[in-house]
């Protein structure tokens, strides 16, 4: 249990020192504990730990050393599985959301197919940061999602979770999975994902009231990404498990709306597939004509994510005008390039809410970082034999991939599109190796300051 609701009698205090306060702060504690610190050889520095023991050899409290510079959700959280099974409490920062984030991010452990390596300490969770909760479900959902291999989250199963998230919370669920409808009215989703014996299918439910602040959720679902005919290195392809996490992070995001109840009215889409190398697989130089009625030449069956997503987002706007529309997508190596693999590159339509992203960002513990949607690479696109083609330069690579989608609004909302990684490539104290929620921390807060707004 990573959180506890009720502060036990027995609960350690963690009292948390910045490592420039260290100096003061020892100074004020008893003779034997200063004795026992400087003869243990502790060193002040960020990420040290230490328990602090009575004359009965109990101990008292732990002590972590943090740095300003640091996320918060990083001050403690490696701590949940290195102390003591136990309950604890902080004695400090007792009312921050982020530090207890931490914990809970730092506990997680992906077990589906082998045991954890043991349980973690419970942290003591105040009534007033419950929404810590939530969040941290909503993480833990997505990294599980992205975590499960192809084997057990293909296109069928991804739309199984989506449904269970769905009757979860009493949301309208359907999926378009017939094939004979799926070409006809998702053109390029049947397309990109034909070549595989695992069928495409087009995921869509709805929550909340219809007269609320309409916000729609767009994730890339690609549960397995070969490169198709213009097929991947073994190397590129070996975590292509992950390509469908952009559809983890919106059922994440969608995860902690509802169980926040915003006062929203949300709407997830998500196009599943796998890409995959066979006789009925789509074809460098085909061309596709789109839900939208443009044509598209397929350049490279290697940048299939904009395909389907260009589909959903036809679908999303062509009947409503959502007030915020998110699509989320590890869409190109291009935009690990410009920002690397922990900060979650971003486009938008709208220079005030794209700002106040960025803001949100830093106050949630959640880094993310705005591109240019630079019109005049829209020349790139261009084809000789249809209306666009699915790859632009070889420089800019995501900034042209946002524009291809920009060309497929029917009605263009404020949008944001997040082009992630959403995947840990090294340990950090909240982030283990493996799948990670991206942007959701940042663009539910957002969605909350448009709400008040609104009001």
């Amino acid at each position: 249990m990573v959180y506890s609701n009720v502060k036990s009698k027995i609960s350690v205090p963690i009292y948390l020192i910045e490592e420039s306060d260290y100096e003061t702060w020892i100074q004020e504690q008893t003779g034997e504990h200063q004795t026992f610190l400087n003869g243990s050889g502790f060193k002040p520095k960020q990420g040290a730990f230490s328990g602090l023991f009575s004359a009965n050899n109990e101990v008292i409290q732990f002590i972590v050393i943090y740095a300003s510079q640091q996320y918060k959700t990083d001050y403690i959280a490696s701590l949940s599985l290195l102390l003591p099974e136990g309950d604890y409490h902080l004695a400090n920062f007792a009312d921050d959301e982020l530090v207890h984030l931490g914990w809970g991010m730092g506990a997680y452990e992906f077990t589906r197919y082998k045991s954890a390596s043991r349980q973690a300490a419970s942290l003591y969770l105040p009534d007033t940061l419950q929404a810590v909760q939530d969040r941290l479900t909503a993480i833990y959902l997505v990294r599980d999602l992205i975590n499960t291999p192809t084997s057990d989250m293909g296109p069928a199963e991804l739309a199984g979770a989506a449904k269970k998230l769905a009757e979860q919370f009493q949301a309208t669920f359907s999926c378009v999975d017939n094939q004979a409808e799926l070409a006809e009215k998702f053109p390029a989703v049947y397309t990109v994902g034909k070549g595989s014996v695992e069928p495409p299918r087009l995921i869509d439910f709805s929550w909340g009231n219809e007269q609320n602040l309409k916000i729609t959720l767009i994730g890339k679902g690609v549960c397995f990404d070969s490169g198709g005919l213009d097929i991947k290195p073994s190397a590129g392809m070996r975590l292509m498990k992950k390509d469908m996490g952009g559809a983890a992070n919106v059922l994440g995001l969608a995860s902690y709306i509802m169980g926040q109840n915003l006062p929203v009215r949300l709407r997830v889409i998500i196009p599943a597939v796998e890409n995959s190398t066979s006789g009925n697989a789509m074809r460098p130089g085909d061309v596709i004509k789109m839900r939208s009625g443009k044509t598209v030449e397929v350049d490279n069956t290697d940048a299939e994510g904009r395909l389907v997503l260009a589909d959903a987002i036809t679908y999303a706007t062509e009947n409503e005008q959502p007030d915020l529309l998110f699509s989320f997508a590890t869409l190109t190596g291009a935009a690990r390039v410009a920002v690397g693999t922990e900060i979650g590159a971003y486009f938008c339509t709208n220079d005030a809410l794209a700002n106040q992203f960025y803001q949100h960002g830093v106050a949630t513990d959640d880094p993310v970082w705005r591109l240019p949607l630079y019109q005049p690479y829209k020349r790139s696109i261009k084809s000789s034999v249809a209306d666009i083609q699915n790859t632009g330069y070889s420089m800019g690579g995501a900034i042209t991939a946002a524009l291809f989608l920009e060309e497929f609004f029917v009605s263009q909302p404020n949008w944001f599109h997040l082009d992630i990684m959403a995947w840990n490539t090294n340990v950090r104290a909240a982030h283990p190796v493996g799948g990670e929620a991206m942007g959701i921390g940042a663009a539910f807060n957002l969605i909350k300051a448009a709400l008040s707004e609104a009001k």
